[in-house]
């Protein structure tokens, strides 16, 4: 391979290096989930307060998935990755001494200094999926983003995959549960480091862009943006709310992130309590539930668009995809909350989780199919904001539930989740997008 041919496709190491940090950015926030025995043991905290441990840091995460993208759209991705990915990385430290900080700072509390470095992590946490849309938007061909976006996205199940080995592991190699959350957040600071020194906001101004890479990417630009209408008034924020598509959509995604969170957080503790397996074992029994999902990411995008060729159909390829595949996520985790042996509930936990995320891309596509090309940002991270209340009922009502029933009501929550997300799929009509308010049309037609 030539140097002029290498140097055609440098924007695939800034794709790498945005899967690498998204990766870490996933076991960072699922480390904790391994170390349950013993933060639960030092601090005294039963099943209802580590339930509240792990919510916490969804409050953080939705305010931090909010802004993210209008953060980037306002001071270029590269500063927001380098305050995010700093940010997160030092409050993954700081969980080493969350409780004893509580303890000594905050009345006594160890629970109160968990949710405040928790609350702070999620924030810092939240933008990372938000800045790699803005980043590959800017860096990636019309022709190939799809794949560059679903590329992206193969990091929230993998990154679940590898928490559970990386995890065990340095709580196996240490002794210690606080190194590994000092390891851990090393690694994301040096891991940014390298990424900064080769990454700038636009193709335009790396030198290390070849000028047919550059040619290549301006071109594919224009002809985008020649097609999507720029011209068009932008509808207020508020006008999300407008559309029954985009909302339902978001009660869709919800469904996905309530199973997403569950299985992240409440897996290993399960695993323990419920069939007593040592923290040995979980690095390999913690990777298998997300081992069916690490697949199926990748194929739901083709699966839809093979549909939407197939039948002409959005509500098709979009809406009844995404229900079909709900309904038999449901089914599954009925079928969980009664099975008995363990390996009867890891294979259809697996099931349940690869269903769950084989329409993990049409969300997101229902936004572009139906948003205004100049709203498309601002409205997918609505979606995200409200998608992601689940990050925080999903733990805190499961340690709610197997405090007073038992685990076995988890997998039932699950299940409601999922219809709930099935019923209003059916009712999704892709392309059916807010209306412009009555000024904004006229001021449109004149």
């Amino acid at each position: 391979m030539t140097t002029e041919t290498q140097n055609s496709r440098f924007r695939y190491r800034i794709f790498t290096m945005v899967v690498l940090l998204a990766l870490i950015n996933y076991i960072d926030r699922g480390a904790m989930s391994y170390a349950a025995a013993h933060i639960t043991g030092e601090y005294g905290l039963d099943r209802g307060d580590w339930g509240s441990v792990l919510g916490y840091f969804g409050y953080g995460y939705m305010v931090g998935a909010l802004f993210g993208g209008m953060l980037a759209d306002h001071f270029g991705p590269r500063k927001v990755w380098i305050v995010a990915g700093v940010t997160w990385s030092i409050f993954e430290i700081a969980t080493a001494w969350a409780g004893d900080f509580g303890l000594a700072f905050l009345g006594g509390s160890a629970l109160a200094g968990f949710a405040t470095i928790r609350i702070l992590f999620g924030a810092a946490e939240g933008p990372a999926y938000s800045i790699i849309n803005k980043t590959i938007a800017n860096w990636a061909t019309t022709r190939e983003r799809g794949f560059v976006v679903g590329f992206g996205l193969l990091s929230t199940p993998l990154g679940a995959l590898l928490t559970a080995p990386v995890a065990v592991g340095l709580l196996s190699l240490t002794g210690s549960w606080r190194a590994m959350f000092y390891i851990l957040g090393a690694a994301g600071l040096i891991v940014l480091v390298f990424f900064m020194r080769i990454f700038t906001d636009r193709p335009e101004t790396n030198p290390r862009v070849s000028p047919a890479e550059l040619q290549e990417i301006q071109a594919s630009r224009a002809q985008a943006a020649a097609g999507q209408g720029e011209d068009a008034p932008a509808l207020p924020w508020w006008s999300f709310f407008r559309s029954k598509t985009l909302v339902l959509n978001t009660l869709g995604y919800f469904s996905f992130m309530y199973v997403n969170f569950l299985l992240l957080t409440w897996t290993p503790k399960y695993l323990q309590d419920n069939f007593g397996y040592s923290l040995s074992s979980l690095w390999y029994m913690g990777m298998i539930p997300w081992t069916g999902a690490c697949v199926t990411v990748l194929l739901g995008g083709r699966i839809s668009d093979l549909l939407f060729k197939r039948t002409g159909s959005l509500k098709i390829a979009r809406s009844w995809f995404a229900a079909g595949c709900l309904l038999a996520t449901t089914l599954c985790f009925l079928l969980v909350s009664q099975a008995q042996s363990v390996f009867a509930v890891i294979a259809l936990m697996t099931l349940a989780n690869a269903l769950n995320a084989l329409p993990n891309s049409v969300y997101w596509a229902v936004v572009i199919d139906t948003a205004p090309a100049n709203r498309v940002g601002t409205f997918s991270g609505l979606m995200h904001f409200f998608a992601n209340i689940a990050s925080i009922l999903a733990p805190t009502l499961t340690g709610y539930l197997a405090a007073r029933h038992g685990y076995s009501v988890m997998f039932v929550a699950a299940s409601v989740a999922t219809a709930v997300g099935m019923c209003a799929m059916l009712q999704v009509r892709p392309g059916v997008g807010p209306r412009l308010p009555s000024a904004s049309r006229q001021g449109a037609t004149r």
